[in-house]
């Protein structure tokens, strides 16, 4: 399920990517994050961030040693399931559910997009 969420997910290395790391901090997307980390400021375990990875949510970025590394958008995505699974959401439903508010927010996104293309159209056409 990478997504626009998970630009790093697939292997490919963007350009961004040959910056210092210093220079990548700001990237919402930079896998920043040992799981140990990742689980310490999300409030979780590892095991958690293991199901969510396993249930499609995450795909951490392998380090050459083959750890998982986590961006901040990841540990967002992982705060919002572990909110829904302390309210009792089972795991599998909490990424549906947080894959379809992230597609919504993506749509959302591209259509206010096309609005101000068309506003900007159609006043430069007056």
């Amino acid at each position: 399920m990478p997504s626009e969420s998970q630009p790093y997910a697939d292997g490919r290395q963007p350009d961004q990517d040959r910056l210092p790391v210093a220079d990548r901090l700001d990237d919402d997307h930079f896998p920043a994050y040992t799981m140990g980390r990742a689980a310490e400021l999300v409030g979780v375990t590892p095991a958690f961030l293991r199901a969510l990875g396993e249930a499609g949510l995450l795909a951490p970025t392998r380090s050459d040693g083959g750890h998982r590394r986590y961006s901040r958008h990841q540990l967002r995505l992982a705060a919002r399931a572990r909110e829904l699974v302390d309210q009792g959401t089972p795991v599998d439903a909490a990424c549906r559910i947080i894959s379809l508010e992230e597609q919504l927010d993506q749509a959302e996104r591209a259509n206010e997009e096309l609005r101000r293309r068309s506003a900007g159209t159609v006043q430069g056409r007056r």
